[in-house]
């Protein structure tokens, strides 16, 4: 039994200072005076102690990360950046399980814990992608879990032969299924959607889908989407990425779809990317939608930024929706965390004594400070494992 105690943290949600108490992986207790005389001890006297981040949108597949600079040659249009990188991924080597690797360490030395991903799947790769990601997730060895979702960048009803190699993903253990514009993209929303909850429920998959489609159209879309989850009892497995409309439509349609979104059971993840509309956090929460958060693209065909830590992300979240108390702060931070975690539909997560030991340790006065100072992370832990000390990777 390994059994390790932190001493004299903060953890986010507690009152005042507390111990925590970790044994084969496991939070079993937090507070003054837990603890065993066999725990190996760990001084954080002081320092805020935040549940492990969760990146609930990215595309590992897709990355350049770690090599030598790629100009970025796309146009600005979601057609030009789709079709850039379809044209120049073979050239590229993409997927690139070194450059997929590197991000990987470099997310869990910022904290992360938790990845949800979309792997492209069509007819020019066929599931190949999926066996990349899995290699360089092996490679980290536990430090970090990884979910793919079964993603059709390229559509879905216009790109013939996807549908049969989303299912073949699903078969072979990809955890989501993804969809991409039912309308914009697809041009028969109803159809798309009949086939991505069709699979979801023969494999009892999630269902992740891209989103772009703007202003009243997408709205019209978000609506679909609830409706489907609901008649299909998925709520609580679907989400929603980028949903750029929910940003877009006036206040009560907003509330309105809000409400519908709640009640179906509905995430809706946002990276902030840009200046794409964000959809309204605060008012999501409030109305009882569960907010997550992530990098979407990071340095790959479809753009050069993005950093790999979630402290980031969250701190982009929280200015694009313009939050200046800490309150609102916090809002951001929840989704990097308790958000994507909902909507990966994890177990046993969190500060509570019972869930997974991935934590993270910040020297931050308050957990809005952690998110606007972006502190290096002191410790992180994965399963009660310490898998990153002051920067680097143990």
């Amino acid at each position: 039994m390994s059994e390790l105690l932190l001493v004299g943290g903060r953890p986010w949600g507690h009152t005042g200072t507390a111990d925590i108490h970790v044994s084969d992986g496991v939070i079993v207790g937090i507070g003054a005076g837990t603890g065993s005389p066999a725990a190996e001890r760990m001084d954080v006297t002081g320092k805020l102690v935040l549940p492990g981040l969760v990146d609930a949108h990215t595309h590992l597949d897709k990355t350049l990360y770690g090599r030598e600079w790629v100009p970025h040659s796309a146009g600005d249009t979601l057609g030009d950046r789709i079709g850039n990188e379809r044209r120049r991924r073979g050239a590229l080597g993409l997927p690139d399980v070194d450059a997929m690797t590197a991000l990987l360490e470099t997310m869990v030395v910022n904290g992360t814990t938790h990845v949800r991903t979309h792997t492209d799947i069509d007819p020019e790769v066929g599931t190949t992608h999926v066996d990349a990601v899995r290699e360089a997730v092996g490679r980290l060895d536990g430090r970090v879990d990884v979910t793919q979702v079964a993603f059709p960048q390229h559509g879905l009803l216009t790109n013939p032969g996807t549908a049969d190699l989303l299912e073949q993903a699903l078969s072979r253990g990809v955890e989501a299924i993804g969809g991409i514009d039912p309308a914009g993209v697809d041009g028969d929303p109803v159809r798309h959607l009949d086939i991505v909850f069709g699979l979801a429920g023969r494999y009892g998959a999630f269902v992740d889908i891209h989103l772009h489609d703007g202003g009243t159209l997408g709205a019209w879309e978000l609506g679909l989407i609830a409706e489907r989850t609901a008649a299909t009892g998925l709520g609580g497995r679907v989400a929603v990425s980028h949903a750029y409309a929910l940003g877009q439509v006036d206040a009560a349609h907003q509330a309105r779809l809000a409400d519908r979104l709640a009640a179906a059971g509905v995430t809706i993840t946002t990276a902030a990317v840009y200046d794409f509309p964000v959809p309204p956090v605060r008012m999501l929460t409030e109305a009882g939608v569960n907010v997550a958060t992530g990098h979407d693209g990071i340095r790959d065909l479809w753009g050069p930024y993005g950093t790999g830590d979630m402290l980031d992300r969250a701190h982009h979240v929280a200015y694009r929706s313009l939050f200046r108390r800490d309150d609102d702060i916090e809002l951001a931070l929840r989704a990097a965390t308790h958000g994507g975690a909902a909507a990966l539909g994890l177990t046993g997560y969190g500060l509570a004594e019972g869930a997974a030991a991935d934590l993270v340790v910040v020297d931050a006065a308050t957990p809005a400070a952690a998110v606007v100072t972006r502190p290096p992370r002191d410790l992180v832990l994965k399963a009660g494992r310490v898998v990153a000390r002051a920067g680097t990777l143990t």
